[in-house]
């Protein structure tokens, strides 16, 4: 719920390399504070990165999103 509040609008962002890294440490410290730890057979562990990235980090969502976007002008100007 809270990556498309972070995201809207960013289709149209420009984005330095220095953006997409504070954006995906960003990420990942509001995922290691909401997630946490986990208790496994009586054992309290944290989280790894890999079970934190179900889903697509945030600077890849924001790729696919500015992807969908340019298809989408791309299309209305078909119709034109």
């Amino acid at each position: 719920m809270m990556k498309p509040v972070v995201v809207y609008g960013s289709e149209t962002w420009a984005l330095s390399v220095m953006d997409m890294r504070r954006l995906s440490t960003w990420e990942r410290k509001i995922l290691r504070r909401i997630l946490g730890s986990v208790v496994q057979q009586g054992i309290l562990r944290k989280i790894t990165d890999q079970e934190l990235y179900r889903d697509p980090d945030i600077v890849a969502y924001m790729k696919k999103k500015r992807l969908e976007w340019i298809l989408h002008l791309v299309r209305m100007q078909d119709l034109d």
